[in-house]
């Protein structure tokens, strides 16, 4: 059996739906509790045939502890995810939400987006069971969950530790722990040669399907390097909502605008002016998105700027 703790396993992607559809329904927000004490132990194994499978969402639901498959078979040469542009899942998109008394709010856009930090895995007791998005989470795809990210994306993992990498598509919600950024699937975390371990720290690296695509040659192969300088150097935008003088104005502002939106908050200094920037966007629609965010809250006159 794999180290993965019951804290884990209880928090992590899918068994959170029936919670979130009851706090969705709900006219009194939720009070704020620890996760960890909400849902029961973990101790009972998954049941063998899958007619015996409590009702999702269920007491006895929680309390099945996820496992390994019992005859797994070689996923080495699972393929990478192909990032592909497709339209926004119907759902596991609304933003805020939430989950076990916290909120939680959905990137505009993945564009741009890198985040490093721990990753665990979801296995038999989720398989075959709807993610977020609608999809059915099949634990020998190469999948993962985001709190954070559209639905669907596609990002880059990579194995802090042993330098490993994987392509997966994010389809799916979680998990619901405060030290972990990502739950990949099975075999995704199997390439990542992390399963025993149960965790890892990885680095998430979002992918641009239309860029991916690009560099694609027809034999499938990436296209000639030359290519991808060109489109390293596009131009990118982002969304300025404030200069200062003094550099604690700039960090408090940065500060504020990190709790309202997910994207990277950066202070751009030159000629002793300290400029709060959000981004970057690879499109000026995405950063006028950002900008009505930041506008409404009253944080100061957002505008999108080229470099």
């Amino acid at each position: 059996m794999n180290s993965l703790s019951t804290q884990k396993k209880l928090l992590s992607c899918s068994c959170i739906c029936a919670l979130l559809f009851i706090s969705a329904c709900s006219s009194t927000p939720p009070k704020k509790v620890n996760p960890i004490t909400r849902l029961p132990p973990q101790t009972k194994p998954v049941p063998k045939n899958p007619a015996d499978m409590p009702v999702f969402g269920s007491d006895e639901f929680n309390r099945i502890k996820d496992e390994y498959p019992d005859a797994p078979p070689d996923v080495a040469d699972v393929p990478d995810a192909e990032p592909v542009e497709e339209p926004l899942s119907k759902y596991g998109n609304k933003s805020p939400y939430t989950v076990l008394g916290e909120t939680y709010k959905i990137m505009p856009t993945a564009k741009g987006f890198t985040q490093t930090g721990k990753a665990s895995w979801y296995g038999t007791k989720f398989h075959g069971l709807r993610t977020s998005s609608g999809e059915k989470y099949d634990m020998y795809k190469m999948t993962a969950a985001h709190r954070n990210l559209p639905l669907p994306s596609y990002v880059r993992v990579t194995n802090v530790s042993n330098g490993k990498s994987v392509i997966v598509k994010v389809n799916d919600r979680g998990p619901f722990h405060s030290d972990r950024i990502m739950d990949l699937s099975y075999a995704a975390a199997a390439r990542l040669d992390y399963l025993k371990a149960g965790t890892a720290t990885v680095r998430i690296e979002a992918i641009d399907p239309a860029e991916f695509q690009g560099k694609l040659g027809k034999t499938g192969k990436p296209a000639k390097a030359a290519k991808a300088d060109m489109a390293s150097e596009e131009p990118r935008f982002y969304v300025q909502i404030g200069a200062f003088g003094v550099i604690g104005n700039a960090t408090a502002l940065q500060a504020r605008i990190l709790d309202l939106v997910y994207a990277p908050v950066q202070i751009a200094q030159g000629d002793g002016v300290h400029r709060v920037q959000v981004g970057p966007f690879f499109t000026r629609e995405d950063a006028e998105k950002v900008a009505d965010i930041l506008s409404e809250r009253d944080l100061g006159k957002a505008i999108v700027i080229k470099r």
